[in-house]
């Protein structure tokens, strides 16, 4: 009979025992049901658990030693951790394995909070948060009021400027310390200011955790609670802490925002959440322009120019409305104060800080002449940044979360936390924003230039100027020549210094008014004074200098390091001469 084989009807025999013979696949292959969680889930969340033993061992012992219950907590939160990484490893199905997230997510909380337990103190930001929120208590002005009285206090850091002083004033945005105010009237000190963070980054932790895709869970918790990152931020009091928190709903599948061309509650509240944030830190001001270019070019492709400008426009005002509102009291109190304060990060021409180019012309060179090249090159490439993202969004939109931090590596003030602290973002928008909401995004058609090669020319064109005043600033010379004599002395087992003889040449065509300071590594000394020579060296000119360390001794490291330097530097213009003091 056709059709017919000794196997079975049409060979169907056959071909069932051919599949039984077959070795098992996939999730079968692993003695785990079809349905089991993926393993790159399982790697996540066990990622996670390991990050939680970053610092716990130094929490353990602090608590030790002067909280003993909250010792107690670590040690079980050490129990949670292993048998959370015993359950990743075995359980079978997805359920469970979202159960096992929770559980680490619910661990690295309770570790957190027994940080906070640990140390909250504060740094200088959480000294001025607190101060600025007694200064609200009692009605009293908060930006433009200097607090040096805050600084005397160990463990305070102070943020040296350029000309020679120091900022002792408030220089964030009022939401934190608004939020700071009803607490600070509970506690009376700087916890308040640190509660705030705190609770913030917790609050913003479980709510990712809810917003992220199953899989990604777990990551989201490593990025905000392990790792011993940004705890650490908040326990310190940093205001950007409370601005990333409002900025979580804000990035979470931010490409949805106002499709059909209608916000709806959900966008109205992302649009409020980003101006509250813009009102609590200045870092939130730099994602602001990056994401209203990816909704419009997101939303121009689906609803085309007048519906996008029109949605866009209207997240813009209520983020805007909302940003304002925040900052009206303070605003219409002293206007000038408020102004100058919350732009005080961006002008005040502080001291050399971080881990970005700048490091050049501090560490490795003699200084130099055009510093303020460093700062100019930080700004050209934030708008080559914006503009290439303008032009090329189907391709730069999925990094649109990490491009605004690129330009904090050109700057003089460039510190690792400019980084980190806003991580989270990246993840949110990795998760969530993926590149197919790109493919029909807007972009501005380039006549003649649909190439590979010249897209990329274009890009290259764009940044070179900021590359351009880098090499400017890290090549051009040290202003100052400077010859030193330093005089030594014994202090008990020490030897340091306790004057220094300069002997400076002012190279360049400006008269300069010199600061001097130490450094023995990164970061530098508090300012030496000037005992004798002119505050103003003349250009071409040269001059005798003797300078004393703070507290008349300044004690010299000893072994094979890099050893010690006195570096001048002066504002305006930004310069800055290095000489390693002889020993």
């Amino acid at each position: 009979m056709a059709g017919t084989h000794p196997g079975g009807v049409g060979g169907v025999g056959v071909e069932t025992r051919r599949r039984a013979a077959l070795p098992p696949t996939g999730a079968s292959a692993l003695g785990v049901p079809d349905g089991g969680p993926q393993q790159w889930h399982r790697g996540m969340t066990l990622v996670a658990t390991i990050s939680l033993f970053i610092g716990t061992r130094a929490a353990w012992t602090t608590a030790m030693a002067t909280r003993p219950p909250v010792a107690a907590v670590i040690s079980a939160c050490y129990a949670s951790i292993l048998v959370c990484a015993v359950l990743v490893l075995l359980v079978r199905s997805r359920p469970a394995l979202i159960r096992v997230d929770a559980a680490v997510l619910v661990t690295a909380v309770a570790l957190v909070i027994c940080g906070y337990l640990l140390d909250h103190t504060g740094a200088d930001e959480a000294a001025l948060t607190s101060q600025a929120a007694n200064q609200i208590l009692h009605g009293r002005p908060v930006y433009g009021q200097p607090w040096p009285w805050l600084f005397d206090t160990h463990g305070v850091g102070i943020t040296k400027t350029m000309s020679g002083g120091a900022d002792y004033t408030y220089g964030y945005p009022p939401l934190t310390a608004l939020l700071a105010a009803p607490v600070h009237a509970v506690l009376h000190s700087t916890a308040a200011a640190t509660l705030v963070p705190t609770v913030a980054l917790l609050a913003s932790s479980v709510l990712l955790w809810f917003l992220l895709p199953a899989p990604w869970r777990s990551a989201g918790t490593a990025v905000c609670l392990g790792f011993g990152l940004l705890p650490h931020y908040a326990y310190a009091g940093y205001p950007a802490v409370t601005a990333l928190a409002l900025l979580v709903p804000v990035v979470v599948r931010w490409s949805r925002t106002g499709e059909g061309g209608y916000l709806g509650a959900g966008g109205v509240l992302r649009a409020a959440c980003l101006g509250a944030a813009c009102a609590a830190q200045q870092l939130a001001w730099f994602l602001v322009p990056f994401l209203l270019i990816g909704l419009y070019a997101v939303r121009r492709g689906e609803l085309g120019p007048r519906r996008a400008l029109s949605v866009t426009a209207r997240y813009t005002a209520t983020a805007a409305l909302t940003w304002s509102a925040a900052d009206a009291y303070f605003a219409v109190q002293d206007f000038s104060g408020w102004l100058h304060g919350i732009l005080l990060p961006l002008d005040q021409k502080a001291i050399l800080h971080g881990q970005g180019v700048m490091g050049i012309s501090y560490y490795f060179t003699d200084g130099s002449s055009r510093l303020d090249f460093y700062s100019y090159g930080s700004r050209l490439l934030l708008l080559g940044l914006l503009a290439a993202t303008l032009l090329f969004v189907r391709r730069l939109g999925p990094a649109l979360t990490v491009l605004p931090w690129l330009a904090f590596y050109l700057a003089t003030r460039s510190q690792d936390g400019y980084f980190l602290m806003m991580t989270p973002l990246w993840l949110a928008a990795a998760a969530t924003v993926p590149a197919a909401a790109f493919a029909t995004a807007w972009q501005p058609h380039l006549p003649r230039l649909t190439g590979r090669r010249a897209k990329a020319v274009i890009a290259a064109g764009l940044l070179a100027p900021a590359l351009a005043c880098v090499v400017i600033a890290a090549a051009s010379p040290p202003p100052l020549r400077m010859s030193l004599t330093p005089h030594f002395a014994g202090h008990g087992p020490r030897a340091g210094v306790t004057a220094i003889d300069v002997r400076a040449f002012n190279t360049t065509g400006t008269a300069l008014e010199p600061h001097f300071a130490s450094r023995t590594g990164q970061g530098a000394s508090n300012w030496w004074t000037i005992a004798s020579g002119p505050a103003v060296l003349a250009p071409h000119a040269s001059a005798d200098y003797r300078v004393k360390p703070e507290g008349g001794f300044r004690a010299v490291p000893g072994g094979h390091g890099p050893g010690s330097y006195l570096i001048a530097v002066t504002g305006t213009p930004m310069t800055i001469t290095s000489a390693r003091i002889p020993q």
